[in-house]
């Protein structure tokens, strides 16, 4: 059975053939277009392997270069996979950030933030499986820079609702670990889908995960308004028996 492959250009772009003679490229371009390519035939082998599976003879051997390449690139295997996450959660952030307008409606903003993410996860489903599912077990350093990327997305959407509140004041507060919730949850759902079908239509989560999130700000007005009546018999009971 073939490893599938990655889609060209959206988290990694392969040169298939290097220019020679006059037009050839300086070393530095040749060492960045060789990065490339290791990192994508990686990624390739993650996706179908799994991360404990893959060495560096596998990498060397997809990815068509030689070992000294490879070390010429990273120093180990582990290097090699710090670096091609850091370009997945990079093209991630990137293309969010990007879609994100500040100064759009609530429901416009969160819309525009869920379909920028699944939409760039759906434009290349084998980096997406291998960085959403397989990298997890990379350890510690992986598990940071996902925190970190995935808080820096709550810290948008929370100064978002911030001002909305400014603009509207019958919106209610929300903490921040909501934020955080709401971005874990919709990686989450992306993670499930990409579980459960290499082939899955991503984008069939921007509908009620949008509705969700809208939802839960629309209605924490009401939820904060009602809490503040509640007993502390109510709170231990809450059918009040």
């Amino acid at each position: 059975m073939s490893v599938p492959k990655i889609r060209n250009g959206v988290f990694f772009s392969l040169v298939e053939t290097l220019p020679r003679g006059r037009n050839a490229l300086d070393r530095e371009a040749v060492a960045s277009i060789q990065r490339d390519r290791v990192m994508a035939a990686f990624t390739e082998l993650v996706a179908d392997r799994g991360l404990a599976a893959v060495s560096v003879t596998d990498v060397v051997a997809h990815a068509g270069v030689s070992r000294s390449a490879f070390y010429a690139c990273f120093d180990d295997l582990a290097a090699c996979a710090d670096a091609a996450y850091e370009r997945f959660i990079s093209v991630l952030v990137t293309r969010l950030l990007d879609a994100m307008d500040p100064t759009s409606h609530w429901h416009s903003f969160v819309e525009s933030a869920i379909r920028a993410y699944l939409e760039t996860l759906q434009a290349d489903l084998v980096v997406a499986r291998a960085m959403q599912l397989e990298m997890d077990a990379a350890g510690r350093p992986a598990r940071l820079r996902r925190r970190a990327a995935l808080r820096q997305l709550a810290d948008l959407i929370a100064a978002r609702h911030a001002q909305l509140r400014q603009e509207d004041p019958t919106v209610g507060p929300l903490p921040d670990e909501a934020h955080v919730g709401h971005v874990y949850a919709v990686r989450q759902l992306a993670c499930d889908a990409l579980e459960d079908d290499p082939d899955a239509d991503l984008l069939a989560l921007v509908e009620p995960t949008v509705r969700w999130v809208a939802a839960a700000v629309n209605g924490a007005a009401g939820v904060d308004a009602s809490s503040r009546h509640l007993s502390s018999k109510d709170l231990e009971d809450p059918r009040g028996h």
